[in-house]
């Protein structure tokens, strides 16, 4: 358990709160903030019941019907919120190990979300070798559960990263030159 979760009493806890503090003004069903948590919709109803009762995540609707959102009213909502989003960091090997999975990595790059930037096209960029693009989905999914926020990701293989890298393509330009992170080059972008 993270040291979050130790804070705020249990994972799911926190997962879920960074759901809905970092998705403010989207409503979620039960099976929506299961699904986008990774979490068992029992222990979902739980987390949310305990957070209706704090005040922090708001229900319209009732049974099959109902949806959740964070409680704009909530006094301590923006406290809330970067206090959560000044702590909520995955560590680099995190990222690595679930993306392992996906074939050759040749680069991984971090960008956006990950470096604090606001308006970027990608958070995570990925090029290798033999990539299997659904395992590189099921790594993203993993690492959105996390987070609590959707990663904007591109991937590419190898040929087709160099190829766009020598025609200085726009997409790669909004990742690399502005603040980002690489976490693998293995093919020789910084000198």
């Amino acid at each position: 358990m993270d040291r979050l979760g130790r804070l705020f009493g249990s994972l799911a806890r926190v997962k879920l709160l960074r759901l809905f503090v970092f998705n403010q003004g989207t409503s979620f069903t039960l099976a929506d903030a299961a699904r986008r948590s990774s979490l068992d919709g029992t222990v979902v109803r739980r987390e949310l019941a305990a957070l209706r009762e704090a005040g922090v995540v708001a229900k319209r609707g009732d049974r099959a019907l109902a949806k959740y959102q964070a409680n704009a009213r909530y006094e301590h909502l923006a406290a809330l919120e970067a206090f959560i989003r000044d702590t909520t960091i995955l560590r680099p090997e995190y990222i690595l190990a679930a993306l392992r999975k996906a074939g050759t990595l040749r680069v991984v790059a971090l960008s956006g979300l990950f470096t604090g930037a606001v308006e970027t096209r990608v958070d995570l960029l990925v090029a290798g070798d033999n990539l299997d693009l659904r395992a590189i989905a099921k790594a993203v999914r993993t690492l959105e559960a996390e987070l609590g926020r959707e990663i904007r990701y591109a991937v590419f293989e190898t040929p087709e990263f160099r190829y766009r890298l020598g025609v200085y393509d726009r997409l790669l330009r909004d990742v690399f030159d502005y603040p980002h992170r690489l976490l693998v080059d293995r093919i020789g972008l910084t000198p």
